[in-house]
């Protein structure tokens, strides 16, 4: 759920070894984050003061107000698999509820994951329904400024974003059905499946407008990945496009393993981010340093090895990377 930045190439780092990985979740069952639990109900005693404060080494550095109620209640889009999603039994899973889970042990606090659709989030923050989105959100200048993308005018005051994660997009096909698509140029005359308001919704626009006369791209957009990956099943497409992770989990995982196939290199490679409200730095720093830690004593390179996204890895936190 990537917004528009600038565009470079990012050629995937051992694609295939993040691929089998990937299918080697997939494949072990229920998809269950060790450790985590159930990121929307699951409480634990040390959030009223027990043991978990008290083992939690950066506690300290949060608002009293966060550490009071014992939890950080974050918005994200939870059906984004494998970053954010519901597994089999209802709970909340992936990439991001596994790293906010760690964070949450060093501050002593729990990370509830609430579902909400992608484009309220932010709007969520400003209102404090939420004190983080956290939702492989792509941190941008535009983000951080409050302007919007498409008008370039402002429309709020923007946030800032603890930087976690490097992702990139991908276009894939159906499964032996490519038709020589390789690049965006290859989609010239043909139709892309893509979610509302991503990175790849952005490209797939930018592209339409540069294909030649008698070659046009159609693009349809879906409210969910989802949405768009069954269109593209049934036929009703030539290609999809999404954030890699994603894209390389469905590729694994529907149809098992059948349906689609990646296609091409990666673009568009940028960091995701945790959003924290503007002039809420004591949060925003404690997340920081929270995540300092993790990637600090390798509990953070376990969690992306774990998902096989090892390759979108960070070597540090960064506030506001985003271009």
């Amino acid at each position: 759920m990537t917004a528009r930045s600038t565009r470079r190439s990012f050629a995937a780092k051992s694609g295939q070894s993040r691929l089998a990985a990937i299918g080697a979740i997939a494949v072990a069952g229920s998809l269950l984050l060790t450790g985590c639990g159930d990121q929307t109900k699951e409480k634990d005693k040390g959030e009223s003061g027990g043991d978990v404060k008290a083992a939690a080494p950066l506690a300290d550095k949060l608002p009293q107000a966060i550490r009071d109620k014992g939890e950080v209640k974050v918005g994200s889009d939870i059906a984004y698999a494998p970053v954010e999603f519901k597994d089999k039994s209802g709970k909340t899973v992936g990439i991001d509820p596994d790293i906010a889970a760690a964070i949450g042990k060093q501050l002593g606090v729990k990370f509830t994951f609430e579902n909400g659709t992608f484009d309220t989030l932010v709007t969520g923050l400003r209102s404090k329904r939420y004190d983080v989105a956290m939702s492989a959100m792509t941190d941008t200048k535009d983000r951080q400024n409050g302007i919007d993308g498409d008008t370039g005018k402002k429309v709020g005051e923007g946030v800032d974003f603890v930087d976690y994660f490097n992702a990139g997009v991908s276009i894939y096909t159906l499964k032996g059905k490519t038709q020589s698509i390789a690049t965006w140029d290859d989609l010239c005359g043909k139709k892309i499946v893509v979610q509302r308001g991503t990175v790849s919704h952005d490209l797939a626009k930018d592209q339409a407008k540069k294909c030649p006369s008698g070659k046009k791209l159609s693009v349809e957009a879906y409210d969910t990945d989802q949405q768009a990956q069954t269109r593209l099943r049934s036929g009703g497409a030539d290609a999809g496009s999404a954030d890699f992770p994603v894209a390389a989990y469905a590729v694994e995982t529907s149809g098992g393993g059948k349906d689609f196939e990646l296609v091409g290199e990666q673009v568009e490679a940028a960091p995701y981010g945790i959003a924290v409200a503007k002039g809420n730095t004591e949060l925003r720093d404690a997340i920081k340093a929270a995540l300092d830690a993790i990637i600090k004593n390798g509990e953070y390179a376990k969690i992306v090895a774990k998902w096989g996204v090892d390759g979108g890895a960070v070597k540090e936190a960064v506030v506001n990377g985003g271009k």
